[in-house]
C-alpha cells in the first residue's frame, strides 16, 4: 500500500508483517516509524543489529513521493537494496541506488525512474546527491521529496571536514529544495547511527540543521559480542594464535583486520598455504575486485577476509562472527 494519506497503525503493522514477517516491532522501531511518517526530524542511535534500516525503509514505502538515503559505502547500499528487493517484490521497481561504479545503462535507467517520479527510495552517496545529473532532477517542481535519511551518520563527524566534505553540505539540502515542493510541504531529515557520543550527536544535529528533532537512543551494549585480549610476543606467535582461533571455529565466518595493504596480502597468502579460503582486501584493489570479495564473503564463498579498515563500515554480518585481529600489534584481539 502507498498513499499520501497517513496510514493507520493497523496498516503500518500489516505492511511490516507482509514485508519483514515479524509479528511486531522491536522497541523503539514503531515510534521511529511514526516519527518519520509525521515528517519530524529525528536522531536515532541504535546498536548494530537493532533494525535501523526497517525504520526508514517502511515509512518510505508507505508514502507517495521520494525518500533519499545517503550512505557512505557502495557495499552497504547494495546490501540493503538487495535485501529489501528480495523481501518486497511488489516494491522492487520503487527502490534503487546510484553510485559511480554502476554501468552507464543502469545509471541512466535509475535517473529516468527518478525523473519520472517512479521511485520511493533512492540510495546514494553525498557526492552523488550533489552531482548535476541528480540535483537537477530533484529540483523538478512535480517531484515530492518526503525526507533525507543519513545512514551511518557518524561518518559526517569522522569524514565531513576533511576526507569527504560533501557531508557538511547535507544541511543545505532542505532549504535548497523546499522552494520546488508544494506549499506547506515539509522535508524531514533523520540521522541513523550506532556510533555517536554526545559531542558527535551535537555535531550531527548542527550540520544537518535538525529542527526540534525527536531523539531515540538505546544502549549500544550487546550481550552476544565479546572482546578479549591475548598477549603475543612475536609475529610468529601472533600468526599461530590466529591460526588456532580460526581452526577452532570451522563453521564460522569473519573478518581479520590488519593495518596496511602489504600486511593484508602477506597474511592472506600465508593463510591460503594453511588451506583456508580467504582474500586480501584493501583500498589498492579496483572497485570491481572489492565488490567481488564483499559478495563472496557475504554469500559464504569466503570464510573470512584479511582486510584493512577499507572494509567493514555498515556491512551486515547476519550470522557471521567477526574476527577482530591485528597481528601487527603486541596484542591479538579476537
Amino acid at each position: 500500500m502507498t498513499t499520501s494519506i497517513p496510514p493507520t497503525w493497523k496498516q503500518i503493522q500489516a505492511t511490516f508483517q507482509q514485508i519483514w514477517g515479524y509479528a511486531d516491532f522491536r522497541p523503539p522501531q514503531g515510534e521511529i516509524v511514526q516519527s518519520l511518517l509525521a515528517h519530524q526530524d529525528s536522531l536515532i542511535i541504535l546498536p548494530t543489529g537493532g533494525g535501523k534500516s526497517i525504520c526508514f525503509q517502511l515509512p518510505a514505502l508507505l508514502q507517495t513521493g521520494l525518500t533519499l538515503v545517503v550512505s557512505p559505502l557502495v557495499a552497504l547500499m547494495e546490501n540493503q537494496v538487495k535485501e529489501l528487493s528480495d523481501r518486497a517484490a511488489s516494491f522492487r521497481q520503487s527502490v534503487a541506488l546510484l553510485h559511480s561504479e554502476l554501468p552507464t545503462s543502469e545509471r541512466n535507467r535509475v535517473l529516468w525512474l527518478l525523473e519520472q517520479r517512479k521511485l520511493r527510495l533512492l540510495y546514494l552517496s553525498p557526492e552523488t546527491l550533489f552531482s548535476n545529473a541528480v540535483w537537477q532532477r530533484l529540483c523538478q517542481p512535480n517531484l515530492r521529496l518526503n525526507g533525507l535519511i543519513l545512514d551511518e551518520a557518524h561518518c559526517l563527524v569522522q569524514w565531513g571536514d576533511t576526507f569527504r566534505p560533501a557531508y557538511y553540505r547535507l544541511g543545505t539540502v532542505r532549504s535548497s529544495l523546499l522552494p520546488y515542493q508544494p506549499a506547506n510541504h515539509r522535508i524531514a531529515i533523520s540521522a541513523f547511527t550506532a556510533t555517536a557520543d554526545p559531542q558527535a550527536q551535537q555535531t550531527i544535529q548542527r550540520v544537518l540543521q535538525l529542527e526540534d528533532p525527536q531523539i531515540f537512543r538505546l544502549n549500544p551494549y550487546r550481550s552476544n559480542l565479546h572482546l578479549t585480549v591475548q598477549v603475543a610476543w612475536s609475529p610468529r606467535q601472533r600468526r599461530q594464535m590466529l591460526l588456532q582461533f580460526v581452526q577452532a571455529r570451522p563453521a564460522q565466518a569473519g573478518l581479520v583486520y590488519v593495518r596496511t595493504r602489504r600486511d593484508s596480502e602477506t597474511l592472506a597468502t600465508w593463510l591460503k598455504t594453511q588451506g583456508f579460503q580467504t582474500a586480501a582486501y584493501h583500498a589498492g584493489l579496483s572497485p570491481e575486485a572489492r565488490r567481488a570479495i564483499e559478495q563472496a564473503w557475504l554469500s559464504d564463498h569466503l570464510q573470512f577476509v584479511i582486510c584493512t579498515n577499507a572494509f567493514g563500515m555498515g556491512i551486515k554480518l547476519h550470522r557471521k562472527v567477526q574476527f577482530l585481529g591485528d597481528w601487527l600489534h603486541e596484542n591479538l584481539r579476537a
